[in-house]
């Protein structure tokens, strides 16, 4: 037996999950996506990968703005669908439309709930030092990421990990997750557990204000920021230049040993005081360049010990 649904998504993330969905043999009777939108140096306006793939696999795509406009609500009642599988679509759908399908909407969502509800929880988990994450499906309510959890799979955070390794490695553990939920959803083994009543934690998006280095905070804090941010958008500084300051963004960085006036240079490679302890930075992009290692960085812009970053 196969379901007969609908699949939600925008980005490379949920990509993967609608992939393995199609692999798995479901009926997907139409995927919903965000519009294309005008992106690059160019503002060329582009779809996004969610549709990209669904045009390859031969599905129907909908951009529609919103799920809030009636005509597409009545439209998406019509399909009569078993359920619909929603991977960061980036539209809160109304209560309407998490009632239309038979066995309502399940989510994939990149944490262990119920910490880091909401937009942004790779990069919180790293930025606030998380040693551990997971995604989780659970079944959709009007609130956000408060329903209950249906299966769940716990990934370590590693010293070394981005935004970026971090995404991809839930990326395709999330989409792998699909086709075992779908199948135990088949046979009614599925059970949906509660999200614990404490604990809950939100996962802002990231501002602008929260990219620039803070060089007062420990050493452990600057390194997860750093980390968290990475590829992007970016924990940046600004490095003295003759014509002025220019703009440095910082993809990687360990803490160290050291000590000094937060922001210092305290040697010539690239170790940097901080409130408490030291960092040490490893890849670096200047504004306008290409990210290289710290090796590579210093053969064009000095950084002595004693210079001072903003």
């Amino acid at each position: 037996m196969t379901l007969r649904l609908a699949f939600m998504g925008t980005p490379d993330f949920a990509a993967a999950s609608l992939a393995e969905i199609a692999a798995a043999g479901h009926d997907i009777v139409r995927v919903y996506t965000q519009p294309p939108r005008r992106r690059g140096r160019g503002k060329e306006e582009r779809k996004t990968p969610v549709h990209e793939l669904a045009e390859t696999l031969g599905l129907g795509v909908h951009t529609p703005e919103s799920f809030r406009d009636p005509d597409v609500l009545a439209d998406f009642a019509a399909l009569e669908l078993d359920l619909a599988a929603v991977v960061a679509y980036g539209q809160i759908l109304p209560q309407a439309a998490l009632d239309a399908p038979r066995l309502g909407c399940l989510n994939l969502h990149a944490s262990l709930l119920p910490r880091w509800r909401g937009a942004a929880p790779i990069q919180r988990a790293i930025m606030a030092g998380d040693e551990k994450t997971g995604v989780q499906i659970m079944q959709m309510e009007a609130r956000l990421d408060t329903g209950p959890i249906l299966l769940s799979e716990t990934v370590r955070i590693f010293p070394f990990d981005t935004a970026g390794s971090l995404h991809d490695r839930l990326m395709a553990t999330g989409a792998q997750m699909w086709p075992r939920a779908l199948a135990a959803l088949e046979r009614g083994s599925l059970e949906a557990v509660p999200q614990e009543a404490d604990g809950a934690t939100y996962a802002r998006k990231i501002s602008n204000d929260e990219v620039r280095i803070d060089w007062s905070q420990s050493a452990d804090a600057v390194a997860n920021q750093i980390r968290g941010l990475s590829p992007f958008p970016g924990a940046w500084f600004e490095l003295p230049h003759s014509k002025g300051k220019v703009r440095v963004k910082v993809h990687l960085a360990k803490a160290d040993e050291g000590e000094g006036k937060p922001g210092t240079a305290l040697d010539d490679a690239l170790l940097i005081a901080c409130g408490e302890r030291a960092v040490r930075l490893t890849r670096l992009q200047r504004e306008g360049r290409a990210a290289m290692d710290a090796e590579t960085f210093l053969r064009g812009n000095k950084l002595p010990s004693g210079t001072v970053l903003d």
